[in-house]
């Protein structure tokens, strides 16, 4: 008995000690990312010897990104396109997902099937027809296409009818029963019931939204309209060797990812197991 004890503890140790050399390989570019972002550009590079907090950090570097591009626009067209995108992606999931999980119709497994087909649909097969779709509705180099564009998602759809197959019909037949409207059940019983799908959701497209590079740079070509990820490569173009200004820009545009990460990952587990084993 001693021994298989002894066995199960050296293999614990093993696997935590596993699991702390991959937690600290995932998190040292981001450890790097932020220490350079308070060095020159000298010592950026200085391998001999590494130093990760310099003696004179420049703080000043998070000041002057700010007055080297029209960073503050960027982060704000940012923040309106994700933000309309996360809660229109949110409502049309959603009320969707109710329909295809609870409401009988023709050919309701018929048109489930064909959207999320969708999902396995590569986006650069089709954003030449998108694209010619927005000019042509006048729409292009604005805002108002991105969001037309992402405002609905196959993959938001199946993880919020994944959740409400779980939900008993009799639920959604006793308020029928005691006169609720189907849009009532929807508002009133199924979304407080799926908070931690709705946070899972909310984290994927709001992660998605904010790092898109590719989409705003086809459709956004008016300085007033353009996101921070074509910001920040424009000031990578324009200041190719300021290198503690580049990875301040990056540490800033990492802040609201993990701001909504830590506001919603105790949701974000729960709302994973509880929306991918029901079919």
């Amino acid at each position: 008995m001693k021994t298989i004890s002894f066995r199960r503890n050296v293999n614990k140790v093993l696997l935590y000690a596993f699991l702390a050399l991959v937690v600290l390989v995932t998190i040292l570019p981001f450890i790097w990312m932020i220490s350079a972002s308070i060095k020159s550009d000298r010592e950026v590079f200085q391998l001999t010897p590494f130093v990760l907090v310099p003696e004179n950090p420049r703080w000043s570097n998070y000041v002057k990104i700010w007055t080297k591009i029209p960073f503050a626009v960027f982060i704000r067209n940012t923040i309106v396109l994700t933000a309309a995108v996360t809660i229109l992606q949110l409502f049309t999931s959603s009320f969707a997902a109710y329909a295809f999980a609870k409401l009988d119709f023709a050919g309701k497994k018929q048109l489930f099937l064909a959207y999320i087909s969708t999902i396995a649909m590569p986006w650069q097969v089709y954003m030449v027809p998108q694209f010619l779709m927005m000019r042509k509705m006048g729409l292009n180099d604005t805002l108002l296409a991105m969001v037309v564009l992402q405002a609905f998602s196959a993959f938001g759809v199946f993880l919020m009818r994944q959740f409400y197959m779980g939900i008993p019909d009799s639920l959604c037949e006793a308020a029928r029963i005691d006169g609720m409207s189907e849009f009532n059940i929807y508002s009133r019983i199924m979304l407080p019931l799926s908070k931690p799908t709705l946070a899972t959701l909310t984290i994927f497209t709001f992660v998605a939204t904010w790092n898109d590079y590719l989409g705003p740079t086809i459709y956004l070509k008016s300085e007033s309209k353009k996101t921070i990820q074509i910001g920040l490569q424009r000031f990578i173009g324009q200041y190719s060797s300021e290198y503690g200004l580049i990875m301040a820009g990056s540490v800033i545009s990492l802040i609201p990812v993990l701001i909504m990460f830590l506001l919603l990952q105790k949701y974000f587990v729960e709302g994973i197991a509880t929306s991918g084993v029901k079919g």
